[in-house]
């Protein structure tokens, strides 16, 4: 995949809503960045976001925060679309599609008049419908344009099993996959603690691991962006620190393996609809979708989450 090197780790983040804002925010005190544009119909609204980060402590981030506009896009390394509705307290991530994809359509009109280069990150949900949409519309070469996908649900899962085996959550190692929503699935067989499986590791321990706690974890990681929504309205800082993980790996360029959603080109015999797989990225967003092993039943669930992604596309 042809690329190219990053010289002014220069990114838009659009939509500056709790997410954008709180994607800036975190993407400033990591430093990733040299220059972050906010980009949203709220003029006023994006100055203030803007001005709020760009007041912190010099030491914690020195990057340039601005509100501007969709000619900002140019020369980016990085553009960030957090642009939509977000999910209201019993709706799900699907309930947004029709609303989100035109607002998706809209921006990335503007975007197209003003792009040179760099790797389009979604945020939006459902992002992995959105990630096919904008594939399709920006027809940019494989992986360019990526979601952050099940990369969040994943994280979730994490932080579950390092509560419940008593673990750092850096010993644990697990990736949800397929859809960010209710058809999504946790690879156990490939899930590990300090580089031994699972269930090896909670045998050793004395720890009971059994269908049933893996049924109950999985359900808990399911339901658990909704359960935030019903306690405080949003969630916004746990994709933020997702979101400006991924762009690490696109601005660093050192490459990190995540769960990301891409438009799928056969791999695991799916083709044609967007869903997360174990992916590789790097500068140019989302350089290779890796082919594990996975056990038999994951395999087909997988395969029926595909399925009923393809039923969403073609209601569209």
């Amino acid at each position: 995949m042809g690329g190219y090197i990053i010289s002014n780790r220069k990114v838009a983040v659009i939509g500056a809503g709790f997410v954008g804002s709180s994607i800036a925010y975190a993407l400033t005190i990591r430093k990733l960045a040299r220059e972050i544009v906010l980009i949203d119909i709220d003029k006023e609204k994006t100055e203030g976001e803007a001005l709020d980060i760009q007041h912190g402590i010099p030491e914690l981030g020195d990057a340039v925060v601005r509100a501007g506009g969709y000619e900002d896009c140019a020369d980016c390394d990085l553009i960030i679309i957090t642009a939509g509705r977000n999910r209201k307290p019993g709706e799900s991530r699907l309930d947004l599609i029709t609303g989100n994809s035109q607002i998706l359509k809209n921006v990335v009109e503007q975007i197209q008049k003003y792009y040179t280069r760099g790797a389009i990150m979604l945020v939006s949900n459902p992002v992995d419908v959105l990630v096919y949409q904008c594939t399709r519309w920006m027809g940019l070469p494989d992986g360019r344009v990526f979601g952050t996908g099940c990369e969040l649900d994943s994280s979730r899962m994490v932080r579950l099993i390092a509560d419940y085996t008593n673990r750092d959550t850096e010993a644990v190692k697990i990736s949800i996959v397929g859809e960010h929503g209710d058809a999504q699935i946790p690879i156990w067989s490939r899930a590990s603690i300090d580089g031994m499986p699972i269930q090896e590791y909670c045998e050793t321990q004395g720890l009971p691991w059994t269908k049933e706690q893996r049924e109950v974890l999985t359900e808990q990681v399911r339901g658990m962006g909704a359960a935030i929504i019903k306690n405080k309205g949003r969630t916004h800082y746990g994709i933020a620190t997702c979101a400006c993980y991924l762009a690490g790996a696109v601005l660093d360029q050192r490459p990190a393996i995540a769960s990301v959603s891409t438009v799928l080109r056969g791999e695991y015999g799916v083709s044609d609809v967007g869903l997360s797989v174990p992916s590789i990225l790097g500068v140019n967003g989302v350089e290779k979708r890796l082919e594990e092993e996975w056990a038999q039943e994951e395999l087909t669930l997988f395969r029926q989450a595909a399925d009923k992604m393809k039923g969403v596309l073609k209601t569209l």
